[in-house]
């Protein structure tokens, strides 16, 4: 993201300069999302996932860490069966999402669906175009791709299962 294109820069500025994955080192954070894979719209959000074993030590490194900065909200709560915190917050203008659940950080949806958005993108070149028309149209990131490839039912179960089939990830 260093040499990306001037979001992807203006993005590893800030994250630099909130010193997030020096500070969150040992969660072992990686930045997902959008950016990253290049289909970010106005006003998408910086995910950063970690592993994270022990959820009151993290809520309470994170309120420490950022409970200064713009929109801070902390929460905790169950997803798919899993307790998570996820912390959200604006720096440099661009909103925070860090998202810490007891999970390696490659088996995380989050990272899976940015692998899986990657490697359809390489296959179809022309599937990029389509997925920011919807994501402009309002839809999120998942769905718009499910829209797209005829994936039913749960868009975040759905592209899984589609990566799996189409042997991008396992899990």
């Amino acid at each position: 993201m260093k040499t990306g294109n001037i979001q992807q820069q203006k993005a590893y500025s800030a994250i630099n300069e909130l010193k997030i994955l020096d500070d969150l080192n040992d969660y072992t954070p990686v930045l997902c999302g959008t950016i990253p894979i290049d289909i970010d719209i106005k006003g998408s959000d910086l995910d950063i996932i970690m592993e994270v074993r022990d959820l009151d030590t993290f809520a309470n490194e994170l309120q420490n860490l950022y409970a200064n900065k713009e929109n801070f909200s902390l929460k905790r709560k169950v997803i798919r069966g899993k307790e998570v915190v996820k912390a959200n917050f604006i720096f440099h203008d661009f909103e925070f999402e860090l998202f810490g659940q007891a999970l390696p950080v490659h088996k995380q949806f989050a990272y899976l669906h940015m692998l899986i958005e990657d490697e359809l993108m390489k296959r179809n070149p022309g599937l990029k175009e389509k997925v920011l028309h919807l994501k402009k149209q309002g839809y999120k990131t998942e769905p718009a791709f499910c829209k797209i490839l005829n994936i039913g039912g749960d868009p975040y179960e759905g592209l899984i299962l589609f990566g799996v089939q189409e042997g991008i990830v396992q899990v």
